[in-house]
């Protein structure tokens, strides 16, 4: 991350839209918003497989669920964050399961670049598909994006849903409809 580059970037940003960069309040912005983006945009530097761990357990044949996994992520579009949480379940095969705390991780290493929901959905779901190798696999996200609130529509509490079904989720209907009870019930 080029943080130099970021402030300014940043101090022009300010100039252009008719402010003073070097007004009291506005001095320390430029460094702020550079460590910010540092943060915020951490995933393009990040190896989402440094948070794979596999356990080796007995049953395979259930459905195991993380529910409301909080998000925060950047439209691609507007540089602005929509926020929300990630429900993922999945199927094991050959008793292969993830710890549950690494769904958490993954999940925040992918949101954590400039996003459109709809990729960031199946990127978590191709990425655990990929190293988990699951019986069936589904990511839910719902999120409530700035750009959406703060501008053009101002639909403040609108929410967007995206899904990314992988194995017996889309393939089977029982299961399908059985997994989207699960991550879809609220209480």
């Amino acid at each position: 991350m080029d943080k130099p580059r970021i402030e300014a970037a940043v101090r022009e940003l300010l100039l252009a839209i008719g402010e003073d960069p070097d007004r009291e309040g506005l001095q320390e912005t430029p460094r702020r918003v550079a460590d910010m983006y540092a943060e915020i945009f951490a995933g393009l530097e990040e190896d989402p497989r440094r948070h794979l761990k596999i356990f080796t357990e007995q049953s395979d044949d259930e459905i195991v669920t993380v529910r409301d996994i909080p998000l925060y992520s950047m439209c691609e579009h507007h540089l602005l964050p929509f926020t929300g949480v990630a429900h993922v379940a999945y199927i094991p095969r050959d008793g292969q399961v993830i710890g549950l705390s690494k769904l958490a991780r993954i999940v925040n290493s992918f949101a954590r670049r400039p996003q459109l929901q709809e990729r960031l959905t199946a990127q978590i779901a191709d990425f655990l598909n990929d190293e988990l190798h699951p019986r069936g696999l589904a990511v839910i996200i719902e999120a409530e994006h700035l750009c959406m609130t703060m501008r053009g529509a101002r639909a403040a509490g609108a929410r967007t849903q995206t899904s990314a079904l992988r194995g017996l989720m889309k393939s089977d209907p029982r299961t399908r409809q059985e997994t989207l009870s699960l991550l879809t019930a609220r209480g």
